[in-house]
């Protein structure tokens, strides 16, 4: 099992590594301070989101891996229906974790943030 940091101190981290590339990073849902776990919804000038959230492997690892993407719209009602079911699914996995961070983070490239050279 490998060591972990406390949620409230990765959080933090991400928040101020994204602001020190001159981006915006903001927590949505506060989590359990030490033990919670962390969904990093990544977006670059507020589009083209996707939710990101570390999946456990066989190897005992846990790795980040995309749960949701918000999808582009061919027009401007099915952008918005995509927007709002990207929003749905991230209010959904706040009801369903109440340990759950989820910290929006606003950058160029934001997957080289996790290790994904996206």
């Amino acid at each position: 099992m490998e060591a972990r940091l406390p949620a409230h101190v990765e959080v933090s981290g991400f928040i101020r590594a994204v602001q020190a590339e001159g981006g915006f990073g903001t927590v949505l849902s506060k989590g359990e301070r030490d033990a919670g776990t962390i969904m990093l919804v990544l977006v670059e000038n507020g589009e083209h989101a996707r939710a990101y959230e570390r999946m456990p492997g066989l190897d005992g690892t846990r790795a980040w891996h995309c749960t949701r993407r918000q999808e582009p719209g061919a027009d401007f009602s099915a952008l918005i229906d995509s927007r709002l079911a990207f929003s749905d699914y991230i209010e959904k996995r706040g009801f369903q974790d109440p340990d759950l961070w989820i910290v929006e983070l606003d950058v160029a490239k934001p997957e080289r943030f996790i290790g994904l050279g996206v």
